[in-house]
């Protein structure tokens, strides 16, 4: 007789997040009592990209509900890339503005190097976002920093879940410098031994196959399929694909998919980049939605608040 298979633990972020949100009201009040204000976020929103529309109104949706203060300044998709330099520069004056985020993509007007280049114009101690040379380089020596805020949810997901990382093997797939490469520290910095996998790694389902704790960055719809995983491993799913074709949800999900009936209703359903038949592989696996996305925000805001203490000389 075989064995029954147990179905992966589901690591929730909404409720993780929920619960980083929370602790993050007394340090709020803490911010206005010294400051006489609470902690106050800008954000530049150039061009009009949906996806940036909509990241932007949740994350001033979450800000404000946690009583924080925020300034949005838009430009057009003809901007040049000074006048958001501009911006960034009228933010890092300001004494009222703690954090600072440059919503990318840019446009493309403005330049192929112009995130580069306008995240290493942000004042680090507002550098809410991580990207800064500067922080990037104190992450690294694991010296105080606001690091990026994916891989800091993918973080503290794993530490409130349970998720032990001491001396156990992580692999993650992608190497970008927003979440691949800051996520790898902060795993090592957490004493796991790390690998980084990426386009040219050879024999790569047999290496994330090794993995206690697998990693997927790497922006393609249900890459990680079950012979990528190892039995039992923690499978953390960062990304968000939207799928507009019906053969390729009916494929990754089946005709009899929840997936396939929403997507007949909107035309369009999300999809990570691990497929969903590694949840019969896995011991724990994150959700899309509701895994490491609500994670990210929640991380900005405790970004925002730390950089306020920083400013204020507040230990949090």
């Amino acid at each position: 007789m075989s064995a029954v298979r147990t179905p992966a633990r589901v690591l929730d972020g909404a409720v993780v997040a929920a619960a980083i949100r929370e602790s993050l009201r007394p340090r709020i009040e803490d911010v206005r009592r010294a400051a006489g204000r609470p902690p106050a976020l800008g954000l530049l929103l150039a061009g009009t990209d949906p996806g940036s529309e909509v990241y932007v109104r949740n994350k001033i949706r979450e800000s404000e509900a946690l009583g924080m203060r925020t300034a949005l300044k838009r430009l057009p998709d003809s901007a040049a890339f000074d006048e958001a330099l501009a911006v960034v520069d009228a933010f890092n004056a300001d004494p009222g503005v703690d954090g600072i985020l440059v919503q990318s993509p840019l446009p493309a007007g403005m330049g192929d190097d112009a995130e580069r280049r306008i995240f290493g114009a942000i004042d680090p101690s507002k550098d809410v976002d991580g990207f800064h040379p500067a922080n990037v380089g104190r992450l690294v020596q694991q010296t105080p920093a606001l690091a990026p805020c994916t891989p800091a949810g993918v973080k503290e997901l794993l530490d409130r879940c349970g998720v032990s990382l001491v001396g156990r093997r992580a692999v993650v797939i992608g190497r970008s410098d927003i979440v691949g490469k800051p996520l790898a520290m902060l795993l090592l910095h957490r004493h796991a031994t790390v690998t980084i996998c990426h386009s040219r790694t050879v024999d790569l389902p047999q290496v994330a196959a090794q993995a206690d704790v697998l990693v997927a960055a790497v922006g393609r719809p249900a890459f990680v399929t079950a012979d990528f995983v190892k039995p039992g491993a923690t499978v953390v799913d960062v990304g968000t694909n939207t799928l507009t074709d019906r053969d390729r949800v009916t494929s990754i999900f089946g005709a009899e998919s929840k997936k396939l009936a929403a997507f007949e209703k909107r035309g369009r359903v999300l999809s990570g980049d691990v497929h969903p038949g590694v949840a019969e592989v896995a011991g724990a696996i994150t959700p899309v939605p509701g895994g490491v996305g609500p994670l990210t925000i929640a991380m900005l805001l405790s970004n925002t608040v730390q950089a306020a203490e920083r400013r204020l000389g507040i230990r949090s």
